[in-house]
């Protein structure tokens, strides 16, 4: 059986050519040869000059996504000015200009005692790093390059530059998938998505602005290890991680979507030393290098978010001791270890099983946060914690707001995923897998609409680059088929469809000559499989044919296809720069309107701050609403009872009480407190809806989840929330009612409130126990003073102190507490 092949090549050998040349042409026949040696090198030469243009070209197409993705950012620097946006990111901005007066170990030790009076804060240990080194890196080098620019101005152009940066990831992780055009693509797309625009305009200096790149790079040098098994990029890998934790309490989806994927790869036989190599270092040395982080420390290890990937962990080792002993040992052997190497991996894994279900146990909350718990029940928040549920952006988005974040992307991932199983690799499953999650959450949570962008701009850059690569090659098939059917059609040979039917068919005559040729000395030397030869002889040069017809499509239907998805590329740039310029741009601090008059500017939260700062004492404690403590921390440089660091849910619920009680019982709470001014937020007469009225009854919920007196149903009239005249007498008396709509009468005469719709119930009435100080122009922003007790006359004084002996006798002493 093994000297058939020999015995065929002597025959094949020694069989005469027909198409050797003779003797008397081998002065030719040098001359022949020696023309292929010069093409071949020619085409040598051509080819990596194609390749270097190519790579020029991609460099160059790289830095114009960089400068795209930066530069559409910019719009609210040049709408409105350089001036931080939002909430946190007032935070954010008063850390990094502590971190950089002050130096790194000051920050680490930092307590804040202008926070969350009188608890205070300790910064270094309850702040997510990242972003503020970052910055601060940032600001020192260009300060050591001597380039004099503000921490401020540093911190609003981070966003955009890390964007620039995210998008050069993109690429690459794409690349790793697909290919050198589906990362292009791709990188362009995310350059321009609303959804990711939303957080990383000029300004808006919060944790996501980096943490997307991190979240990116660290999926890149995964997938790149998973494709090379380099332990160099695992170690960077790893690193990388260790900068994302440092940036988002978001690294959590990282530390369970990698292990979801290794046990995929487990699950449907694709287990390989390289996945190994890509994920058993992470967890090591990421878990190592995560618990450094100060606000994270153990959680690392003994929260429930983290349990899956060491759960993964072990299956992992399992799976790679059974396949190491299946290389040392005979078939027999190997049956008996694998059932030893499965009943001590079974019973390992069931004693890590156990001691993860009494850690869980042992916690309220199972081990997990409430935000993880709001992710999972989407229910679990507006049951038990209110705090979190009162986020709008921890809400459900709706369907608009999809087409709003990606737009036409929602009709391309379809297409990518199809394109991630034709064929289906290590990469492209990740790519798949990541695209379910992200999908998942960000149908719990507006917010995590950032988290599904990047996935719906690799999935759709992949379909692109894929219908282009098809619709590309159908146009360049017709237009060479075109140019080679017209010289025979000149010369007289036939028509164009007798000429092109030549041209198909003339390599595959030549095939079949070569094959006959070379099959006839086997049908010789073994007749048997005379007529099985034959057949594989004239069956395979007919299969590329049918390949290639399969892939080419008409020309014109081609070329629509390309003109359609030029246009629908031409649409979604419309609209990412509309969403860019118009409503992502402008600062929640600085708010504009148009009208037939013009551009109205209404600039109150600014001028509220100002007046705090240049008309109060530097140790008054000022009490509002959670979501405004950032701010005036940072403009005003004035002590705040709560902020929107939201780890205190009792202080909250304080501040709600008193914003829910009468004027008196509200007085005594904000007294207690040493507060000495109320800010709230109306916006009844310009139609700002984001008010506090708009928002109380959050603080009811809040306020109620802690002090059982306070009841939802005392605010409401036939389960409506109402501030007219059919509004219950205690939504008419409290505390919040009568700061935003006192004087409101006098504005207009009615009391007619924009934002509600309708005039306001209690229209004229009096503030007993406070006193107005400030109303900024627009009445947006109105802060309030604490009135002093009143001086007691002499005779009820006695009196007084008589009735406070006798209740002190009944009570035991104990001093009233006004908050309940």
């Amino acid at each position: 059986m093994t000297s058939a092949p020999v015995r065929d090549r002597e025959v094949l050998v020694s069989a005469p050519n027909p198409f050797a040349p003779s003797p008397s042409r081998t002065a030719d026949n040098s001359a022949a040869m020696a023309e292929p040696e010069v093409s071949s090198a020619a085409a040598g030469g051509g080819g990596r000059l194609r390749n270097a243009f190519g790579g020029v070209l991609c460099a160059f197409t790289l830095i114009l996504i960089g400068v795209l993705a930066f530069s559409i950012r910019l719009f609210s620097v040049i709408k409105y000015e350089s001036v931080i946006h939002e909430f946190d990111p007032y935070f954010n901005f008063r850390v990094t200009q502590f971190l950089s007066k002050n130096g790194i170990y000051e920050f680490w030790n930092w307590f804040d005692d202008r926070t969350w009076y009188p608890l205070g804060r300790v910064i270094g240990g309850t702040v997510y790093p990242g972003l503020t080194l970052t910055a601060g890196t940032i600001w020192w080098l260009l300060n050591s390059l001597n380039i004099p620019l503000s921490v401020e101005t540093v911190c609003v152009f981070t966003a955009p530059i890390f964007s620039a940066n995210a998008s050069w990831a993109t690429y690459l992780l794409t690349k790793e998938a697909k290919g050198t055009g589906a990362g292009l693509m791709a990188a362009a797309i995310l350059a321009m998505v609303p959804s990711y625009i939303s957080r990383s305009v000029a300004g808006s200096y919060d944790n996501e602005a980096v943490a997307i790149f991190a979240l990116i790079f660290t999926f890149y040098l995964y997938v790149k290890t998973l494709n090379t098994g380099s332990l160099f990029y695992a170690t960077l890998n790893a690193l990388s991680y260790f900068y994302m934790v440092c940036s988002w309490g978001g690294y959590t989806f990282i530390i369970n979507l990698i292990p979801m994927h290794v046990l995929l790869c487990i699950v449907t036989g694709r287990y390989s030393s390289r996945l190994y190599i890509a994920y058993a270092p992470l967890v090591i040395l990421g878990t190592l290098l995560a618990a450094l982080v100060p606000v994270v420390g153990f959680n690392a290890v003994m929260t429930s978010e983290h349990f899956a990937s060491f759960l993964v962990f072990i299956i992992l080792h399992v799976v790679a001791l059974v396949y190491y002993i299946k290389g040392l040992l005979t078939p027999r052997l190997f049956k008996v270890a694998m059932t030893l190497v499965i009943t001590v991996g079974l019973a390992v894994c069931f004693a890590v099983v156990a001691i993860l279900v009494a850690l869980v146990a042992s916690s309220p909350t199972k081990g997990w946060s409430g935000r993880s718990l709001s992710l999972l029940d989407p229910t679990y928040a507006s049951k038990y914690i209110p705090i979190i549920a009162s986020v709008s952006e921890h809400q459900p988005p709706t369907w608009p707001s999809y087409f709003m974040d990606i737009n036409v992307l929602a009709f391309l991932i379809p297409a990518g995923i199809i394109s991630c199983f034709l064929p289906l690799s290590d990469a492209s499953s990740f790519m798949v897998l990541y695209l379910v999650t992200a999908v998942y959450f960000s149908g719990v949570m507006v917010r995590l609409m950032l988290v599904l962008a990047p996935a719906a701009c690799i999935l759709s850059g992949i379909a692109l680059s894929e219908a282009f690569n098809v619709l590309t090659r159908s146009v360049k098939f017709q237009i060479s088929k075109l140019f080679d059917d017209s010289p025979a059609a000149a010369s007289g040979d036939g028509g164009p469809e007798s000429s092109s039917s030549n041209a198909s068919t003339n390599p595959t005559k030549g095939e079949n000559r070569a094959e006959k040729t070379e099959a006839a000395p086997k049908e010789k030397a073994s007749k048997k499989n005379r007529k099985k030869e034959k057949e594989v002889a004239e069956s395979v040069p007919v299969k590329p044919k049918k390949e290639k017809r399969l892939l080419v499509l008409p020309f014109e239907l081609s070329v629509m296809g390309i003109l359609l998805l030029i246009v629908l590329g031409g649409f979604y740039v419309v609209h990412c720069v509309w969403a860019a310029a118009e409503a992502y741009s402008a600062p929640s601090i600085v708010l504009t309107t148009r009208s037939r008059d013009g551009l109205h500017v209404f600039d109150d939260f600014r001028e509220a701050y100002a007046w705090l700062s240049h008309n109060t004492d530097v140790d008054d404690k000022v009490a509002s609403w959670w979501d405004y403590g950032y701010q005036t921390t940072a403009m005003a440089n004035r002590t705040v009872i709560v902020d929107n660091n939201t780890w205190n849910n009792t202080h909250i619920a304080t501040v709600g009480t008193a914003m829910s009680s009468p004027e008196k019982a509200a007085w005594e709470i904000f007294n207690s407190l040493d507060v000495k001014y109320v800010l709230v937020v109306f916006g009844g007469l310009v139609g700002y809806p984001s008010d506090d009225i708009n928002k109380f009854l959050w603080m009811v919920r809040i306020g109620g989840g802690v002090f059982p007196h306070i009841k939802e149903p005392d605010y409401l009239r036939d389960g409506q929330y109402r501030v007219d005249a059919q509004a219950t007498p205690t939504m008419l008396n409290c505390l919040m009612y009568k700061l935003c709509y006192y004087r409101f009468v006098e504005t207009d005469g009615k009391g007619f409130d924009r934002v509600r719709g309708y005039e306001i119930g209690k229209k004229h009435f009096k503030l007993t126990h406070f006193e107005e100080v400030f109303t900024t122009h627009h009445w947006m922003v109105r802060i309030y003073k604490l009135k002093p007790q009143k001086n007691r006359v002499r005779g009820k004084l006695k009196k007084l102190k008589s009735n406070a002996k006798t209740s002190s006798t009944l009570t035991g002493g104990r001093k009233k507490n006004p908050w309940q």
